[in-house]
């Protein structure tokens, strides 16, 4: 066997916890090989954010994140925070932006993440090698023996940043939780997060005569909100609210959607009722939403059309709790095709929140989002993955 077969850590993973983790145990010292069967390292990193990487958001912290155990993630977020990413970001020199609620993004490319990952690891003599297939994976007297199709390799550590199951078609695939599955650890059963939802029969045929509107909405789900763009499909409902309240959504579940949030629309309906009395309910509601989607709501029963002087008080109640609690229920999500990220996945009670180590099994580490913490849309993934990576890092 070559002596090159053999190193102090081996990161099964080129994306985002992946390459921080060996750039940070590299530049310990540690022989690191990084090990994944894609062609190109940081698939998932460059088609992000439009393809200008939403790498980070200024207002991290455990309450961006979901998971079985809420508090798992406070260790690592608070060693290694959003304000050390950018540092690591300015000091490239990579030019980037803010936009709404602390997002952050490169101004020219995702590519210059990856760039600045991969320069970092080759700086800190850590090994990459592409198009490698991990077929089994076993415990030895020393560490673990990886079993390829470029041969066998040998390390003392063994971290696992396999990623989701989200976008099979950039490479996803389930091999991290079959391997925690082999060493006996918990799944908390993964599904699809930050994802479109879709519908059937005669709901999508209403919904896909609305395609293309976008509007600001409030969307609720099971106790949890947020406010923010509702996009109609062809298929169903997409845009940033849909896709945060969709990792809250279970199958079953309705949606409320607030079609004009923050507005006492039973107030301003009495007020156009005075100016314009004469005027249909439809034309009023028509200068506050899209006539297509009135038109819809009036069609549907939802709202009955008639004169505003023929509303009374109660009726203009009625139309305003109709407006602000638009219920739909969804038949189901696009699952794994278009989801940004997989909820559930290696469960938190196995491993330690200081390193990400398994608890049963010196030695394994489990990073990223094949771990059971998955952040919101904006930016709380990715720093997931940069302090989780972080951490583990630092412990090889």
């Amino acid at each position: 066997m070559s002596e090159h077969q053999s190193w102090d850590a081996i990161i099964i993973g080129a994306g985002a916890a992946g390459l921080m983790c060996a750039s940070v145990a590299g530049r310990r010292s540690r022989s690191v090989l990084v090990l994944d069967h894609a062609e190109k390292p940081g698939k998932k990193i460059l088609i992000s954010g439009g393809s200008r990487c939403n790498f980070t958001n200024l207002y991290a912290s455990h309450d961006n994140y979901l998971s079985h155990n809420p508090h798992f993630c406070k260790s690592a977020l608070s060693r290694f925070t959003a304000t050390d990413f950018i540092a690591m970001v300015e000091a490239r020199g990579i030019a980037y932006h803010e936009r709404s609620h602390g997002q952050l993004f490169c101004d020219d490319s995702a590519r210059d993440i990856v760039d600045m990952l991969l320069d970092a690891c080759s700086e800190a003599g850590v090994t990459l090698r592409m198009k490698t297939e991990v077929a089994s994976v076993s415990r030895t007297e020393d560490g673990f023996s990886l079993s390829t199709n470029h041969g066998e390799y040998h390390c003392r550590q063994l971290v696992l940043a396999t990623g989701g199951l989200s976008l099979p078609k950039i490479g996803a695939s389930p091999f991290g939780l079959k391997l925690a599955e082999k060493f006996d650890l918990p799944i908390v059963p993964p599904r699809a997060g930050l994802v479109p939802f879709t519908f059937t029969g005669a709901d999508v045929d209403s919904i896909k005569a609305l395609a293309g509107i976008a509007l600001d909405v409030t969307v609720s789900c099971r106790g949890t909100a947020f406010t923010g763009a509702m996009l109609f499909t062809h298929r169903g409902l997409s845009g940033p609210s849909i896709l945060q309240i969709s990792s809250y959504w279970q199958p079953g579940d309705a949606i409320s959607v607030d079609l004009l949030p923050g507005r006492d629309i039973a107030t301003e309906l009495g007020d156009a009722q005075n100016v314009h009395p004469q005027a249909q309910l439809s034309t009023i509601l028509s200068h506050w939403l899209p006539r297509r989607l009135v038109r819809l709501l009036c069609d549907s029963s939802l709202i009955h059309d008639k004169k505003m002087e023929k509303i009374s008080a109660a009726e203009r109640e009625l139309v305003a709790q109709q407006l602000h609690g638009w219920q739909l229920k969804p038949a189901a999500t696009e699952g794994y095709r278009t989801a940004e990220v997989t909820l559930g996945g290696v469960d938190t009670a196995a491993l330690s929140s200081k390193d990400m180590q398994v608890k049963s099994v010196p030695g394994l580490y489990f990073i990223g989002e094949v771990v059971d913490v998955t952040g919101h849309l904006g930016g709380f993934n990715f720093q997931w993955a940069w302090s989780s990576g972080h951490a583990c890092g630092m412990a090889l």
